[in-house]
Order: structure tokens, then C-alpha cells, then sequence
């Protein structure tokens, strides 16, 4: 009977399981090595063959594997895992004999069972054939895809999230990511309680690394750098994931200084009091095995939250190492979140997009740091820069017309320049160009911050969009966040003049701040599964700007221009967390739910094992609507194949104290009529469940369109008009939305009241001085009546003096004297005293 080959993966490889092509040896093969190698031969032959075998996996073009090994196939000869994974690599070792295990580059326990190791292509294929070996990736190169970010998004220390979680405290984000800089104000643990206990992560030491740099901020800090080269320390030494982590979850700190000219103020993360855990992967280009092994130690240590900024091209989910340890992890009960991918506005280029991933786009902010660009010909362009200098009109310089790509920027044609290039669209700049013989230009920079006057949130122009390349029938991204210049903690190795903090723009930066958001809520609600988060992400975020018009997509690269931005572009829009602390209904999902969603994608039994080995059948029960009918918080339909009518179902889980009747509101782009049965929905218990359907049927003649509404907000999806994605909001979250206005008035009220007190307790202060005040006036008044009643007996005896002339003299002392000892002139000089006081 022939032997199964379990699947091999290739990055290159979209459909998975393409044949290994052999690739033969190396030519380039060194007379030293060769020499070496006849002398081993001559000396000991048992070696010679050891290194023989060597000498052939050098000269072979080689590649680290991760192995995926059915752990319940182990034979009982072998005493642990590791001891069966050395012999699959090395047959000729015994089962009891001396384990080397200096061959195997990691092993993994928690997010998958398996192993990595560096193998030839020859000895890839014998692998695949190994009993127990489920599958085997071949290994991928993976890329990196705040002072007002926060206040953006609704979060405000007086009130809402941040007061009802107490800032996130105690729940623990795991960044994956290239290290992190201790040092930095952003993981100070000042007023932090203790670590819960059952937490098992650590800090590691190493050269450049103390673990004492940790403490109730910086919870672990690990390194796994086997897959790539690169230093063996959790400290960064790019400056990303230092990024990363002080967006999701960074200490308050100020940004100032006479170095500082741009975005001013306190800077804190979305969750300022959850902890921090670092798992350090290559700077220089992380490698999947390495994040397989980061993932695995994070969800064995018992984060609450995984944040990974990092990724490459969407693949078939049994094919990706990374979607498979996502999904142990959110069966673990650990909520994950990906960056989407700075692929630029081309459709189907999302990344990171299975189902149990929350999947993030890039937007802008309400903040600006203008800049002029003064045209030869008066003309004036208005833009952006973070250029340190103030400057009212640098010197004319000559403008260089060039394309984007980076072999036009050579330094003939840029240097000395102003550089303009263009992705498709036209302004004046270029117009200006073509009409003048010697086009010239200059800068003015005023070094500022604007705050409030921009439309935003927008979807920024490299945000990765889709549909969905794997699964168009699901939605990604699920929503977009701030990416695009936000302020967050930076390191300074060798570099003293550079800041402790900078900008940085990209999907990479709208993934902590959703990190930082599911925080607060795992906070609020520990209870809640993974999938429960991210329907509160979803079903609360917003479709409209701080104008409240729609979302608009900057999609300059393709000629476009400004368009409103459709689902494959936000999502299902813009995150606010405030809403999601209370989302009313929520769309939860579990294992099963998903194993039957790959089902839906006719995964055979061996694919399904890589995700779930006690889950890897399916159902005799198809699920209804194919992949689109998986309990997920958007919708996604897809009509083909002659289809005017497509019918899905959902099921929802009230989360509220309060009974509630929740009745639809359906908002559908144009030519798709949509039918919620039923219309409404009655629940009387927290935690109650309700299905409903929802049909799709098209309008003869109509030319679909990817929108949330039947207005301006569409716009053409490109290679894929027939698909057609809805969000649609419930009522209740404009309720929500006053409920938060009320909760903001509410603390302002609170603020006028504490001030109104505090005058009422002035106001009783002085009129306790003004009783003092009485009583001491009216003892003034009886001083005054004795000092009447002595000047009547003072001039009675004058007047009895008269006779005696020669006493006159001695007389008048006396009584001046008595004047003075009564105390008139000291009271007098009290009273103006104490007015004084009171007018001050």
C-alpha cells in the first residue's frame, strides 16, 4: 500500500502542495572543503559518513520546514515528543541511544504540535512521507506591515471606557514584534497593583538585556530569532514594535521639550493600564518559523490579547503556519489581531484573513502638521511635513518630475531638487510644471499642530483592500483604525540626538490600537469568548466622520481620486470603543462553527486535523449559505452563477442586563433588495439567543455596487463588481452614541457641581467673618457706650476742676491716658484689617 505524503507548503504557492522541483547541488564547492573531507574519510570512516552526509545538505540548497506532527501518533518507544521528532529528522539514530537534537531550529506544544528544522528538498520529500507528519510549511519571510489617537477615538479619562475598565489594568497584551526599548517613559509601572498570578511569562536575560528592566508595566520580554539573523535579545533595535507596544498599551508620559515642535501633550496608549509581553522576532525580516514559536510561548505564558503587525501574502488557511496557530489561539480563548497590509488600493490585497483573525485597515486622524509649497508661479499647494525647522520661504530651488518607483531616484535627477511624483492623479503642481521652461518652488514650514479642522477618519491610501483573496465570501478587513502619523515611543540605540518619541503611518499602527481596545473590553467583560469581541468591534463601528458624512477613501494611486470608502476598503468602519463597551447583541462563533465554515470550503479530513484533530470531520449537515453563512458580524454575498437570490442565516447572543426588543433597520446599496426575517427580535435574559435570515435577492437590470448605503457612499469594487457587501447598524447605537454625548455632559455637570461646591464652602467662610465681624462691631458698641458714659463723668469733673486751677494739668493726662487704655484706636484698625482680607 503506497505511503500518504503529507501536504508541503510553498510562500509561492497560492494553492498549496505544489511538487518540489530538484533543485541539485551547488557548484560553488570549496577545494578546502573537498580536501577535509578526504582526510575525515581516510581517518575514521564511521564519521566520514556522518559528514558525508553533511557535506551533501551544504552543497543542496536547503530551507527551514515547520513540521506538523499528529503528537497522538507518537510510538511508545520513544519517551517524549522531542525524542520522536529527532528520529523523523535523523533515521540513523536509535530510538533509546543519545538524542541530537542541535538539528531541530524550534519545537511547538501550545498553538500546534510539531517542529521546525533545516532540511534539503530531498530530504523534504522523505519527511512528508513519515507516519505522524500531518503537514509540513515551507518557511516564509514575514514584513512589518500616541498623543491624540486616543482622544480621537472617544477615550477620555473623566468618563466612558477608560473609566468604566480602569484603563485596561491587568489584562495582558502580547506584541509580536521586533523587541522593545525598556528604557522608555511609555513602560514605566508606576501605580500598577501586582501581576496576576497566574501568569507565567518572564523576562529573559541576555547581553544587552537585564530582566531587572522589568517590572509591573513590562511583564516578558523573550527573544526567537533561530529562523533569521539578528541579535539574541527581546531589545529592539529597529524601533518597531517599541511602536507596537506603546500604541496598544503605553503608560502616561509627557512629549515636550525644546526638541519637540510636533503633537505636544500626554501620550498614553489605548489601554494604559494593561501590561505588556514582548516576543521578539528578526528585525532584518521575521521568518514564519520564528513567529509559530513566538505565538506558541505568548498563548503557554496566558496573554489576553495577541497584536501582530506582521505578515505576507494571503494563502489557503491549512497552507498558512500563521492562520493555523491563530486559530489554536482563539480556541485558547487569547483574541487576536493582525495588521491588514500596506499593499496600496488594488484590490484583493489584504492579508491576514481568516476568520478568527481580526483583520485591521489604516486611517487618519484629526490632526495635521501643515506645510506650504510655494509654485514659481505664485500658486500655493498645502500639505504636510514633520520637517523640524521653522522656515517662511526657503530658497527656489529647480522641481523634478519623476515616477514613484525607486530606480527613478537616482541622485542625477533628484538631487538639489524639490521631487515631485505622481500615482496616477494630477494637481497643480504638475500643471505648473508643463507650462514653465524652468519650474522652481520653495517650502514654508511653521512647525505646527492643527487639531479638529480635517475631515477624518479617512482610509488611507496604502491600507490593503479586498475582497476577501481567499474567501471572498468573507469580509476584510473587519475595520480600520488610526495609522497614519501617530506618536508613539521609539528607541535611541547609538542615536542620542533622536527623540524618545516618533511618528510612523501604516496598517502596522492600527493594529495595536484594536489590541488596545479589545483590552478594555476583556477588561469589562472577562467572560466574553474572542469571537464576542470582535462582533463588538464590528457591529459598533462607525460609517460616518467627525463631519458626519461618509468615510472617504484616499485611493490617489489608480487615478481614482477621493472616493467614499466601500467595506473592502473600512470594513465595517471605523473603530470606537466607547460603543463597543456595550454592543447589545453580540455574533459568536466557536471551533465548531469555524470547522464547519473550512467545511464550507470542502477542506478534506487531513486539513481539517492541522486546525482541530478532535473536530476534523464534517457535519452531515451542509452549512447553509456555503462559507458566507458562518456566524461572522458582517455579510458578504457573492452572486453568481446565474443567482438572484441568496439567503443567510444569523444568530445572535444578547450581552445587556435589561430585557430589549430589537427591531431592524435594513440600509441596502442600490439593486439589492434585503428581507430580515423576523423583523424583530425579543429577548428577556442576558445571554439569550435569537436567529434570524437575511435575503438577498437582485434587481433585474442593476449594476451592483460594493456600498452601505444607496447613496455616494458606493463606489465600483473593480475586478469584482458582482460582489456587493453590507453592514448594517442597528438603531440602538445611536442610542449608544447619545449615551455616550449624556455620559460626557454628565461629567462636565459633575465638574460644575465639585466647582459650585467649593464656592458655596468660599461663600460660608465669609459669612462666617462677617458673623465674627458683627460680634466684634457690636462689642465695639458697648466699648463705645462706656466710653460715653466716661466722658459725661470725665466732663462732670472738669467742669468740678474748674475751682481748682492749679490740678487742671494733671487732669487732662489722666483722661488722655484712659482715652488710650479704653482700646478705641485698635479695634478701629482690626475692622479695616479684616476688609481687607475679605475684598482680597
Amino acid at each position: 500500500m503506497p505511503s500518504r505524503q503529507a501536504p508541503l507548503v510553498f510562500p509561492d504557492s497560492r494553492e498549496g502542495g505544489r511538487k518540489l522541483e530538484d533543485r541539485g547541488a551547488n557548484a560553488r564547492r570549496s577545494r578546502c572543503w573537498v580536501l577535509l573531507l578526504l582526510l575525515v574519510l581516510l581517518a575514521d570512516p564511521a564519521l566520514a559518513l556522518k559528514m558525508k552526509k553533511q557535506a551533501v545538505r551544504e552543497l543542496e540548497a536547503s530551507s527551514i520546514y515547520i513540521v506538523q506532527a499528529d503528537h497522538l501518533a507518537k510510538p511508545s518507544v520513544f519517551p517524549t515528543l522531542k525524542h520522536w521528532y529527532v528520529s523523523m529528522v535523523d533515521s540513523t539514530d536509535s530510538p533509546r541511544g543519545a538524542v541530537d537534537t542541535r538539528r531541530l531550529v524550534y519545537t511547538y506544544d501550545t498553538v500546534m504540535r510539531g517542529f521546525a528544522v533545516e532540511l534539503t528538498s530531498d530530504e523534504a520529500r522523505r519527511m512528508s512521507c513519515a507516519p505522524g507528519v500531518l503537514a509540513m510549511y515551507q518557511d516564509r519571510r514575514v514584513y512589518p506591515l500616541t498623543t491624540r489617537s486616543p482622544g480621537f477615538l472617544g477615550l477620555d479619562p473623566r468618563f466612558g471606557a477608560w473609566r468604566d475598565t480602569d484603563l485596561g489594568d491587568g489584562v495582558i497584551i502580547g506584541i509580536i514584534d521586533t523587541g522593545i526599548w525598556p528604557e522608555s517613559p511609555s513602560f514605566n509601572g508606576k501605580g500598577l497593583g501586582p501581576v496576576r498570578s497566574s501568569w507565567r511569562g518572564k523576562c529573559v536575560d541576555a547581553d544587552d538585556f537585564n530582566s531587572s528592566l522589568c517590572n509591573k508595566k513590562l511583564v516578558g520580554a523573550k527573544s526567537f530569532i533561530k529562523g533569521a539573523s539578528g541579535v539574541p535579545s527581546p531589545r529592539d533595535d529597529d524601533g518597531h514594535g517599541t511602536l507596537m507596544a506603546s500604541t496598544a498599551a503605553g503608560s502616561e508620559s509627557e512629549v515636550g521639550g525644546p526638541d519637540v515642535l510636533f503633537a505636544r501633550g500626554t501620550a498614553r496608549g489605548v489601554a494604559p493600564k494593561a501590561r505588556i509581553a514582548v516576543y521578539k522576532v528578526p528585525t532584518d525580516g521575521a521568518t514564519a518559523v520564528d513567529i509559530v514559536a513566538a505565538f506558541d510561548e505568548a498563548v503557554k505564558d496566558g496573554v489576553d490579547i495577541m497584536s501582530i503587525s506582521l505578515g505576507y501574502e494571503a494563502s489557503p488557511f491549512y497552507a498558512d503556519s500563521l492562520a493555523v496557530a491563530a486559530f489554536v489561539a482563539e480556541r485558547k480563548g487569547v483574541f487576536v489581531v493582525l495588521a491588514g497590509g500596506n499593499s496600496e488600493p488594488t484590490d484583493s490585497t489584504v492579508i491576514n484573513v481568516a476568520p478568527w483573525m481580526t483583520t485591521v485597515g489604516a486611517s487618519t486622524i484629526d490632526r495635521l502638521f501643515p506645510a506650504i509649497l510655494n509654485l514659481g508661479d505664485g500658486s500655493i499647494l498645502t500639505g504636510e511635513s514633520l520637517y523640524p525647522v521653522k522656515a517662511n520661504h526657503t530658497a527656489a530651488v529647480p522641481l523634478a518630475l519623476v515616477t514613484c518607483e525607486d530606480e527613478e531616484m537616482t541622485p542625477e535627477k533628484v538631487s538639489g531638487k524639490i521631487v515631485v511624483c505622481f500615482h496616477g492623479a494630477v494637481d497643480d503642481s504638475q500643471s505648473y510644471m508643463d507650462s514653465a521652461t524652468n519650474p522652481t518652488a520653495s517650502f514654508s514650514f511653521a512647525c505646527e499642530t492643527v487639531v479638529g479642522e480635517n475631515r477624518a477618519p479617512t482610509v488611507m491610501m496604502f491600507s490593503s483592500r479586498g475582497p476577501n483573496p481567499v474567501v471572498p465570501e468573507l469580509l476584510k478587513p473587519d475595520i480600520v483604525a488610526p495609522g497614519v502619523n501617530i506618536l508613539a515611543a521609539s528607541f535611541h540605540r547609538d542615536q542620542p540626538r533622536r527623540s524618545a518619541y516618533m511618528m510612523e503611518s501604516g496598517t502596522s499602527m492600527s493594529c495595536p490600537h484594536v489590541a488596545g481596545v479589545a483590552a478594555l473590553i476583556k477588561k469589562k467583560h472577562p467572560g466574553w469568548t474572542p469571537a464576542m469581541i470582535r462582533s463588538a468591534l464590528v457591529t459598533t463601528a462607525g460609517v460616518l466622520d467627525n463631519n458626519d458624512r461618509p468615510i472617504l477613501d484616499v485611493a490617489v494611486f489608480l487615478g481614482r481620486g477621493v472616493t467614499a470608502a466601500t467595506p473592502f476598503a473600512a470594513g465595517a468602519g471605523h473603530v470606537r470603543p466607547q460603543l463597543a463597551m456595550d454592543p447589545g447583541l453580540v455574533y459568536d462563533a466557536d471551533a465548531r462553527d469555524y470547522i464547519d465554515f473550512l467545511c464550507a470550503l470542502n477542506y478534506t479530513p487531513e486539513q481539517l486535523r492541522l486546525f482541530a484533530p478532535d473536530l476534523a470531520t464534517c457535519t452531515g449537515a451542509v452549512l447553509p449559505g456555503g462559507p458566507a453563512g458562518l456566524n461572522y458580524p458582517s455579510f458578504v454575498v457573492v452572486f453568481n452563477n446565474g443567482n438572484v437570490v441568496r439567503t443567510l442565516t444569523r444568530r445572535v447572543t444578547k450581552v445587556s442586563e435589561e430585557a430589549e426588543v430589537y427591531t431592524v433597520t435594513v440600509v441596502a446599496p442600490d439593486h439589492v433588495k434585503v428581507t430580515i426575517t423576523p423583523p424583530t427580535l425579543e429577548f428577556k435574559d442576558r445571554m439569550d439567543t435569537r436567529s434570524y435570515s437575511a435575503e438577498f435577492t437582485t434587481e433585474a437590470g442593476g449594476h451592483i455596487k460594493a456600498g452601505y448605503a444607496p447613496d455616494d457612499r458606493s463606489a465600483d469594487s473593480g475586478q469584482m463588481p458582482e460582489q456587493h457587501a453590507l453592514h448594517a447598524e442597528s438603531k440602538r447605537q445611536e442610542v449608544l452614541q447619545l449615551d455616550n454625548e449624556i455620559d460626557y455632559n454628565e461629567a462636565i455637570i459633575e465638574e460644575w457641581e465639585q466647582a459650585i461646591q467649593d464656592i458655596q464652602e468660599q461663600i460660608g467662610e465669609v459669612h462666617e467673618i462677617f458673623k465674627d465681624l458683627a460680634t466684634l462691631v457690636h462689642s465695639q458698641g458697648v466699648v463705645i457706650e462706656e466710653i460715653d458714659t466716661n466722658l459725661e463723668n470725665s466732663a462732670a469733673a472738669t467742669k468740678e476742676a474748674k475751682t481748682e486751677v492749679a490740678k487742671a494739668s494733671k487732669t487732662q493726662k489722666s483722661n488722655s491716658s484712659l482715652f488710650w487704655r479704653l482700646g478705641l484706636r485698635y479695634p478701629i484698625f482690626s475692622i479695616s484689617k479684616l476688609f481687607c482680607e475679605i475684598q482680597y
